[in-house]
């Protein structure tokens, strides 16, 4: 099987828990992105996943708004880009990104299936679940931060910079030196581990 395709499936399947973990009181609770509650950090991976689908010509399938049932709104979105990532033809389809051209699987796995490690952690912290990440994604994610040039993380820190209301990343929180990677990771992203 794809790696890529491996990677989104195991990665949606964490996300798609935390999701059926949340209590119905819980879904105004906030994220710490101070912007979104736990619903709109859904509603924006399940935006991501609508994006994902445009290279190919694709929209979502109709489904359930965020609003009314987040969890089936996720599903069917998983389903969408799931289908794309299985067929080869679709998966290789090159597509224009901020950072060049690239397939649609490679655009799928650098920014919706990391978006799903991180937003994950949200969703985790503003419902009080375990928001422990995987240590292999926490290591793969460290290193692709790293590897982004100086001038595209900066951009990537301005709002608006990638088009109007979007927001990457936020400035840099200092954390301790010796802090474990997880906390490192998301202090360079612009999160707060506490």
């Amino acid at each position: 099987m794809n790696q890529i395709a491996d990677r989104y499936r195991r990665r949606a399947e964490a996300f798609e828990q935390k999701i059926a973990a949340v209590r119905p009181g819980q879904w105004s609770e906030q994220s710490p992105c101070a912007a979104w509650t736990a619903r709109d950090v859904v509603a924006h991976i399940v935006a991501m996943h609508a994006a994902m689908l445009r290279p190919v010509h694709r929209d979502l399938s109709p489904a359930p708004s965020v609003g009314d049932d987040p969890l089936a709104a996720f599903l069917a979105a998983r389903v969408d880009v799931q289908a794309v990532l299985d067929s080869p033809e679709l998966a290789e389809t090159e597509c224009d990104t901020p950072t060049g051209q690239m397939s649609v699987e490679q655009q799928i796995d650098e920014v919706l299936s990391d978006d799903l490690v991180l937003h994950g952690w949200d969703l985790a912290r503003a419902t009080g679940q375990d928001d422990a990440m995987d240590p292999g994604d926490v290591a793969r994610l460290w290193s692709s931060a790293l590897a982004i040039p100086a001038d595209l993380m900066e951009k990537c820190r301005t709002p608006g910079a990638f088009g109007p209301g979007i927001e990457v990343y936020g400035p840099e929180v200092t954390v301790p030196d010796d802090a474990p990677l997880q906390d490192r990771l998301l202090g360079l992203l612009g999160l707060d581990p506490r």
